[in-house]
């Protein structure tokens, strides 16, 4: 298999700036070296310095292709593979082919000559680029209808900036060398205005700059280059969610914007999920970060100071901004900082290390007094000191003269421990203070005394209290965290399901109101917008307030908040509480687009059906108008001779398009009660033999004799309105007899589950299983129906009449060949007193 060809891009911001010119001047370079380059298709556009550089260059034949009457010539991909040249030239990438090309789109014909391994040249505009194309409408006001995958421009082994000021583009076609002279003016005040030519200009440098920056990445990455390359600038903000977050974006930003570089922001989180930022604060910088032009970025790490830097260093930073410590100087002396270890292992990189208000606010801090073990715990521990000591204390007199001083600190130092492992802090400073003062009295020489002698005991009950506060610390720092991971699983959880909800839609705001009242044991929650005439309740639960009952206010958006009423919330639980508010807000976001949506679905339809009816109007509505004026207009007309058997077929000319203009009327009315939902049918039982018999009376005399009837003698009556049924027979009917003009047309009806179903049969060619559905959608006449043949609503009005009655309607294939429309309606209950149907299954 031959290896895959290059493909080299001429890239350029606008029509005129010189793609093809350059393309094509590449091609003669590499035929004066000896390559074999052939000219698949090269669109001239009748600029004269174009066509002169094709002389020389092999041009290949183009396939034509004929669309409506229309011949076409597109690129020959078989020629260019059957000539098999070492390089080919391929103008205009992003063009779409003629319907019945080999390929829809002309960058598939390249790719296959790709695969093929030849070498292709081709061009392409920055506009037809499928990720830039509502950008490019935004500012031309243009969508460009042919695109082509950034991911193919993207592979490209080569590609090339054709760059030209807008001013010199627009002198360019000022002189002719773009477009004649008579689209020139037009040109130069619509789409080539010198705006929409900078700024397509911009777009054109920066996803280049952006495709060599890739480059670039791939190859540092494949020679194994870990160091900062200072091509661009770009600079890292790290964010810790407190309170300098602003502060340090705001100083990113600055100094990225006079560098001219790129802002990121990030935030390390730790592996266990315990992080104590804020999740609102996080959120609020992240959409500053946004609101300046920069990126947002999260990774996981418990080594924060390595975090940063690889991150940095993975992007290319050349800069990092960070806060100084929160810490208190006492703290920074016994454990260095994030920052200075940063500083420390930068290398290449510049760091910022930026002050605040809040920096050297947080110092030593006395342990709270709780901690995060349980009352019941604290009080077994503290049992446990006051208990424990006497009964060491006894153990160790009962033992006498055989217990050294160390081993009686030894046992208050494991009942120190004990107490530490179950209770916490203050019941093991409880227990080492009284089992000191107890060592000390009972033990210690001179005995009977609170005195020490020697230096070592005087150590031996000082180490016991550090031991103890370093075990209980331990301790109680596990039971934080155990209780932080559990309290993180639940919210993760109710949170999870709350979105689940929320994004499945099958939650109403009113019922996630209710579930954050019982999440966070509130009396009631209500949603307040705010807008230019006051406050608004939009959705509420929970029993009203009292009048004295204290309210507290949660913010969501600048215009939603969460009214709560019951307790006041701990800081933890309206951290939550936030999240839970914000996705009741998108559930009634959710819901009012929703509305808008189904709003502007039905507005839709409704000029659907505005369109639809103006095209029935002038042409469906007109042959049987302009049939009835002619045949009227013979009729009064004096000059014309006209005979009895004449006049009699004008007669019958008037009444047949009367007629037709009737049940186009009707149904167009039928279709607009639909539309509007203004069908309320009345069900009562209905004998469906009947209903048919007089559905036949709206089919004309030469197709009656085709319609054959079956159905058993007993038919019990389905539960349906009997005019209504009356006209769905009639159009399944009439469209069947339509459709299949040659065969017979079977009505049949019988019992299936519970259900009258009604069958109307027909030969006809039948209908594909793609087209199916399409048979009862309004306005369609599948085939080569022709105009004055019905709007095509006769199915859909069956339908419709259908389904208002409870019922369904379904087309399947009829054996042999033809199409099969099925009617199903509920049977009717029938009293024991009800006679049969007596109505033959045959045309009266």
């Amino acid at each position: 298999m031959a290896a895959r060809g290059t493909l080299r891009i001429y890239l350029g911001a606008a029509p005129g700036v010189g793609k093809t010119f350059d393309m094509l001047g590449e091609a003669h370079r590499r035929l004066s070296r000896g390559t074999d380059v052939v000219v698949g298709l090269v669109e001239t556009h009748g600029r004269a310095r174009t066509a002169e550089q094709l002389e020389g260059l092999e041009v290949l034949p183009r396939t034509q292709v004929t669309h409506r009457g229309v011949t076409l010539t597109e690129l020959d991909v078989d020629a260019v593979l059957r000539r098999h040249p070492e390089v080919v030239v391929v103008d205009e990438l992003a063009h779409t082919n003629a319907p019945g090309s080999k390929n829809p789109k002309r960058w598939q014909d390249v790719e296959e000559i790709l695969d093929a391994g030849i070498h292709v040249l081709t061009t392409v505009n920055i506009q037809h680029l499928e990720s830039l194309n509502d950008v490019v409408e935004q500012i031309t006001g243009i969508t460009q209808q042919e695109t082509v995958p950034d991911a193919v421009v993207r592979r490209a082994d080569q590609i090339e900036l054709v760059d030209m000021t807008p001013e010199a583009l627009r002198r360019r076609m000022a002189h002719g060398n773009v477009y004649p002279l008579e689209r020139v003016d037009a040109a130069l005040g619509n789409y080539f205005r010198v705006g929409n030519l900078t700024a397509l200009r911009e777009l054109a440098l920066l996803w280049l700059a952006d495709r060599v920056d890739e480059g670039l990445r791939r190859y540092k990455a494949e020679h194994h280059i870990d160091h900062v390359w200072e091509t661009r600038e770009r600079v890292v903000v790290a964010l810790t969610g407190g309170t300098e977050g602003e502060t340090l974006v705001r100083r990113a930003c600055r100094v990225a914007q006079r560098a001219g570089g790129d802002l990121l922001a990030l935030h390390v989180l730790a592996s266990d999920g315990l992080t104590g930022a804020s999740p609102t604060a996080l959120r609020a910088q992240r959409e500053l970060v946004e609101s300046l032009g920069g990126t947002y970025h999260e990774v996981v790490g418990d080594d924060v100071p390595r975090a940063l830097l690889e991150f940095a260093r993975s992007v290319d930073a050349t800069q990092l901004v960070l806060g100084t410590s929160r810490r208190s100087r006492s703290s920074r002396a016994i454990r260095e900082g994030i920052g200075s270890q940063v500083i420390a292992d930068s290398g290449e990189i510049d760091v910022h290390m930026v002050t605040h208000a809040a920096a050297g606010s947080r110092g030593w801090r006395l342990p709270p007094l709780t901690g995060a073990l349980t009352p019941r715990r604290r009080w077994l521990g503290l049992a446990l000191a006051v208990v424990g000591v006497p009964a060491v204390t006894a153990a160790c007199l009962a033992a006498g003269p055989a217990v050294s001083l160390s081993i009686v600190l030894l046992a208050f130092l494991l009942l120190v421990l004990a107490v530490a492992l179950v209770g916490g802090l203050w019941p093991a400073l409880v227990a080492a203070v009284l089992g000191g003062l107890a060592a000390n009295w009972f033990f210690t020489e001179p005995t009977g005394r609170l005195t020490v002698s020697r230096v070592d005991d005087v150590v031996a009950l000082i180490g016991g209290v550090i031991v103890a506060v370093a075990v209980a610390t331990v301790v109680d720092r596990s039971a934080r965290r155990a209780t932080a991971a559990a309290r993180s699983r639940a919210e993760t959880a109710m949170l999870a399901s709350l979105a689940r909800s929320v994004l499945a839609g099958d939650r109403a705001l009113p019922s996630l109101l209710e579930q954050i009242r019982e999440a966070f044991g509130l009396g009631s929650v209500t949603m307040v917008e705010r807008t230019d005439g006051g406050e608004t309740e939009v959705g509420s639960c929970g029993r009203p307030p009292a009048d004295d009952a204290e309210i507290e206010t949660v913010a969501i958006t600048d215009t939603l908040a969460l009214r709560l009423a019951g307790r006041t919330l701990p800081a933890s639980d309206r951290r939550v509480l936030v999240a839970f508010a914000e996705q009741a807000a998108v559930a009634l976001q959710r819901h009012r687009l929703a509305a808008q949506a189904a709003e502007a679905d039905r507005l839709a339809a409704a000029n659907r059906m505005r369109t639809a009816l103006l095209a029935a109007v002038s042409h469906d509505l007109r042959t049987p108008l302009a049939g009835i004026k002619a045949a009227s207009s013979a009729l009064r007309s004096h000059d014309l001779d006209l005979t009895e058997a004449d006049r009699a077929e004008l007669v019958a000319t008037v009444d047949e398009s009367a007629d037709r203009l009737t049940a186009l009327v009707d149904n167009l009315l039928d279709m607009s009660r639909l539309q509007a939902g203004a069908v309320t049918p009345t069900l009562a039982p209905t004998d469906v033999p009947t209903a048919v018999h007089r559905a036949l009376s709206w089919v004309e005399e030469p197709d009656l004799g085709r319609v054959e009837l079956d159905w058993p003698e007993e038919l019990p009556p389905a539960l349906a309105d009997p005019g209504l049924l009356e006209r769905v027979l009639a159009n399944l009917v009439g469209n069947a007899v339509r459709h299949a003009p040659s065969g017979p047309v079977t009505v049949a009806a019988g019992m299936l589950d519970e259900h009258v179903e009604v069958r109307v049969v027909d030969h006809g060619p039948g209908v594909g299983p793609g087209d199916r559905e399409r048979l009862f959608a309004p306005f369609q006449r599948l085939g080569d129906s022709p105009a004055g043949q019905g709007v095509g609503l006769g199915l859909a009005v069956a339908r419709g009449l259908t389904e208002a009655m409870g019922g369904t309607v379904s087309a399947e294939d009829t054996p042999g060949s033809g199409l099969t429309v099925v009617v199903s309606l509920s049977a009717a209950p029938v009293p024991a007193t009800a006679p049969p149907s007596t109505v033959p299954a045959k045309v009266p």
